[in-house]
């Protein structure tokens, strides 16, 4: 079996071979792989299955945004992960941690939002060799990702901040409204462009709850945020109706599994067990949904013994990817604090107990 059949029979719940893995190097952790061998391409050096194909960089100017800022601090940079929205950050205390700056805080009407300069994602120039960069990726027998996380209610309050937004949905529903529409628009065009290179999985995603609990009510969330990813997923499946869709969601977000399912998510991720338990996650809905992490980011990988790391990738190998429908990784980035003793023994537990 292939590595692409393997991987797509996975997520398919389909009787694969084995299991698939990956995980996310924190930056300090990735110089010292660099170090320790050479190379800073861990996803290649431990054989991840799949590779991610990204846009052509953006001809916009980089400092579009700054006028919706008042008072920047001398040390301000475009957010390093997701500058194209506009908003910046100034460096954090530790590591790689940034501190957010919200670029529409200070807009008081909903018409202000028409002026905002939004992301040139669909422009034809940012698409160039697109389709020749999945192609090669699937020839070389991996599969195609993209990664259009944050799809929505994220991006919008990174822009808007995220009290303000709170308020917005409660007491301003036409700024909310508008907003998010605007990055629905956009999010349709991009989905429908990747479905159309023949990528094989749509990552989407936002966080919109708590370690304990829903963030927003689920009420409030199937009103304003269910149709709208459901017209993102909608319009990417009509073009390619085996596309796969990811969606990222951290903490306990089990009153809205159903509804995610319904609108056609393939995949749930991270699953994190330190919020809900991913065995009665798989009982529940294994039927229907495949799952991507479950291994906790929180407690065994930086604070458990490698002896503990192996023995839950072995629990969730059996019972979580029981007849396929797990791909299993660390539920977040490996912060600094995870020992390198704990993801060695990770990558040796997948490989000692994830053949079928």
């Amino acid at each position: 079996m292939t590595n692409r059949e393997n991987v797509l029979r996975a997520l398919r719940r389909d009787n694969p071979e084995r299991v698939p893995f990956d995980f996310v190097l924190c930056p300090s952790h990735a110089d010292n792989f660099e170090k320790k061998t050479g190379t800073r391409d861990y996803q290649e050096y431990f054989g991840f299955p799949f590779r991610y194909v990204d846009l052509e960089p953006s001809c916009q100017a980089p400092d579009l945004h700054r006028r919706y800022y008042k008072n920047l601090p001398a040390n301000y940079q475009r957010l390093s992960w997701n500058p194209e929205w506009g908003v910046y950050s100034i460096p954090g205390q530790f590591e790689h941690f940034e501190q957010m700056l919200h670029p529409m805080a200070g807009l008081e009407s909903a018409d202000e939002i028409d002026d905002y300069p939004f992301p040139d994602f669909n422009e034809s120039y940012r698409w160039k060799g697109f389709n020749e960069k999945v192609s090669a990726i699937k020839n070389a027998d991996l599969i195609a990702v993209v990664f259009m996380q944050m799809t929505i209610f994220e991006v919008a309050w990174y822009m808007r901040g995220m009290d303000n937004l709170m308020t917005d949905m409660m007491a301003d529903r036409e700024f909310a409204e508008k907003l998010f529409e605007k990055i629905t628009c956009l999010r349709i065009g991009m989905a429908e462009k990747y479905a159309r290179s023949g990528i094989d999985i749509l990552m989407l995603g936002d966080d919109v709850s708590t370690q304990q609990e829903m963030m927003i009510s689920p009420a409030l969330w199937q009103e304003l945020l269910k149709p709208r990813l459901a017209r993102v997923i909608r319009a990417a499946k009509s073009i390619k109706p085996d596309l796969l869709v990811f969606y990222h969601g951290d903490g306990n977000l089990q009153k809205i599994i159903p509804d995610l399912i319904e609108i056609g998510v393939d995949i749930l991720n991270p699953v994190q067990p330190e919020c809900m338990d991913p065995v009665t996650v798989k009982k529940l809905y294994g039927d229907r949904l495949s799952f991507w992490g479950t291994i906790g980011t929180q407690t065994v990988m930086p604070f458990g013994k490698p002896s503990e790391v192996s023995s839950m990738v072995k629990k969730m190998i059996k019972e979580v990817g029981a007849g396929g429908g797990l791909l299993v990784a660390p539920t977040h980035t490996i912060e600094p604090e995870v020992p390198w003793e704990n993801i060695e023994a990770f990558i040796e537990a997948v490989k000692q107990y994830g053949e079928y």
